[in-house]
């Protein structure tokens, strides 16, 4: 399978090649979640994605809990659906405490048990604000409380209107009781990978969630799965029925934000980023990324919103057609921020 088939192949299952009609927890499953650091990210993410996508509707969904946000793959914000969260969440849950035990080798799950415990005291009548709950349990104290107690991000927090996602609930309370186990959470994990960013060698997914590889090795092994090889031999796995576009299939010009899954590490063989452009996108006193736009299915600048326009900065010529395609797209993400 060669890059440009692998590229087309992302765009389509990331809703790039054509802007989708579905409720926006099923878009949200289909991107494979929404890495979510910087709340206006989410709502320009859905914007690019969704047919006629309002910043209300992301809002309401978050008020409705039809979409739910909380610290989930790799420890950082993800918007997932109602229905995804708790199998992530055990999905993950023995490689983030093998995490904690690496980097806080002194915290013991009797300290983090402690600090549950007040926590839940702290959030019986309803969400708190982070200093809220510093105040209870203290730095360590909240670290701590990670291997014990599944928090989300509630609203109005973390919304375009209140970006700040300093708001948290117990996810038992928010979401409804968990009823997951780690192995489905794992399967489900996979699926929406695949659906999202694949065909991917098993090394891809287990770097973007942070899987365990025995965890991950076994669940593999039990799916029914297509397999190809990528131009350097290494083996590709992919879901049976996933789409597979021809790669000169056009692509329209996108807007895509900072802290994007696609162009992060687990996606680089796609070609979505040209590596030309990867240091000026990601560096270390930028690690967020920066918002760029695409033509042909690549990273071909940056831009920003400023007095009330978009305003582009290319990393290379642009054509007539392309600068008039993305000046046309950005008049509507223009009107789609004011």
């Amino acid at each position: 399978m060669s890059t440009s088939e692998r590229n087309r192949a992302l765009l389509a299952r990331q809703l790039l090649v054509e802007r989708a009609r579905l409720p926006l927890p099923r878009a949200v499953e289909r991107m494979g979640g929404i890495q979510a650091q910087y709340a206006p990210s989410s709502y320009i993410a859905l914007w690019s994605r969704v047919e006629g996508f309002e910043r209300s509707a992301l809002t309401r969904a978050l008020h409705r809990r039809s979409l739910v946000q909380a610290t989930l793959l790799r420890g950082t914000i993800h918007i997932v659906s109602r229905r995804d969260y708790w199998p992530w969440a055990e999905a993950i849950r023995k490689p983030t405490r093998a995490w904690y035990r690496r980097v806080a080798p002194n915290v013991s799950m009797a300290d983090a048990r402690s600090a549950g415990r007040k926590l839940r005291a702290a959030l019986r009548d309803g969400p708190r604000t982070r200093a809220e709950l510093l105040a209870v349990v203290g730095k360590e104290g909240w670290f701590a409380c990670g291997l014990d107690v599944q928090l989300v991000r509630v609203p109005p927090s973390g919304t375009w209107e209140r970006r700040r996602a300093d708001l948290y609930a117990l996810a038992e309370d928010w979401v409804g009781p968990n009823t997951a186990s780690a192995a489905e959470g794992v399967e489900l994990l996979v699926r929406r990978y695949l659906a999202a960013f694949g065909p991917a060698r098993p090394a891809a997914i287990r770097n973007w969630a942070r899987l365990d590889a025995e965890d991950l090795h076994r669940t593999l092994a039990k799916m029914t799965l297509r397999r190809f090889h990528d131009e350097q031999g290494n083996e590709l796995v992919d879901l049976p029925r996933a789409p597979l576009p021809d790669p000169e299939t056009p692509v329209p010009a996108r807007f895509i934000p900072t802290w994007d899954a696609m162009l992060l590490v687990h996606a680089r063989a796609t070609g979505v980023l040209p590596e030309e452009f990867r240091p000026r996108i990601f560096t270390s006193k930028l690690p967020s990324s920066i918002h760029t736009f695409l033509l042909d299915g690549a990273v071909a600048g940056a831009w920003r919103y400023e007095n009330g326009r978009i305003e582009l900065q290319p990393f290379r010529r642009l054509t007539r057609a392309e600068r008039s395609e993305l000046e046309e797209e950005g008049e509507r993400l223009a009107a789609f921020h004011a």
